[in-house]
């Protein structure tokens, strides 16, 4: 039972708290003797970024404290998990590679255990380093930082802890369709066009995606569920086209499964009338 909370917002590795932060003392390095445990990034799904938009991903974790502190007096400690790839302590003082919480909320269980719940925090805005590469497509690795404060507010000890657990970052795919003519006659042909782009997060622009294997799928008019008619290899290009005979009404889309580096993609539908 919830007796009591207290809200903490990290901002990935910007201002003031990557200085006070994330980039102490060496000296000050030690063992804190919090526990942080049971970290679940995006309820364990990979995480999708596309050019522009802010993806905030689902983060849930528990803390428990050592002797001597107490979750209501907040003020006294501070641990949150992130995500790197590379290098930790590179990572950690420079912000390299570095993806952390946008802002939680932790809810205090005992005197010395809370559980937080909150998002990381993933800008790919050219002014922020979180995704700047398509090399950032690729597995993450799992760490949290860990302070404890004096009773003046100075820095007690601060640590830096690997966790096994790893997350997959994705760059987001977009898929168009384009059925016609519209209306057909029965029993003449469909032709079916599309596009498959992905994210560059390079350039910050979505590019063609060629030699993809794309789904087409039909729903019958009256009907709730899509079938899979035939796969078509987009072009070099990412370009889409493929010819059906028209049977019955009903509604065409593309859909792209994804692969280790790149989410999957769903077009919306193009109804086509048969008479």
């Amino acid at each position: 039972m919830t007796i009591g909370r207290r809200a903490a917002t990290g901002i990935a590795l910007t201002g003031a708290l990557a200085l006070t932060l994330l980039n102490a003392p060496a000296a000050q390095a030690q063992d804190t003797g919090i526990k942080v445990t049971d970290i679940v990034i995006n309820k364990g799904k990979p995480i999708v970024v596309g050019t522009s938009k802010v993806v905030e991903p689902s983060l849930t974790f528990k803390i428990t404290l050592p002797a001597g502190y107490s979750t209501s007096d907040p003020a006294r400690y501070e641990a949150f998990p992130f995500i790197y790839r590379g290098d930790l302590k590179h990572a950690a003082d420079t912000g390299d590679n570095y993806i952390g919480p946008g802002s939680y909320t932790c809810y205090e269980q005992s005197d010395k255990k809370a559980n937080c719940e909150g998002s990381l925090y993933i800008d790919p805005h050219p002014s922020q380093d979180h995704v700047d590469s398509n090399s950032d497509a690729t597995t993450w690795k799992t760490a949290v930082s860990l302070f404890l404060f004096k009773a003046n507010g100075n820095l007690a000890a601060h640590e830096l802890e690997t966790r096994p657990l790893t997350v997959q970052l994705k760059r987001a795919a977009k898929v168009t369709v384009n059925a016609s003519p519209e209306p057909v006659v029965k029993g003449k042909k469909i032709t079916v066009t599309g596009k498959l782009t992905r994210a560059d997060w390079a350039t910050k622009k979505y590019g063609g995606y060629g030699g993809r294997s794309v789904t087409l799928q039909f729903r019958e008019t009256g009907t709730s569920s899509f079938v899979t008619v035939k796969k078509v290899t987009t072009s070099s290009t990412g370009a889409l086209k493929t010819t059906v005979t028209a049977s019955k009404d009903g509604t065409w889309r593309w859909a792209y499964g994804g692969n280790d580096t790149t989410g999957a993609a769903t077009s919306g539908g193009d109804h086509v009338d048969v008479r």
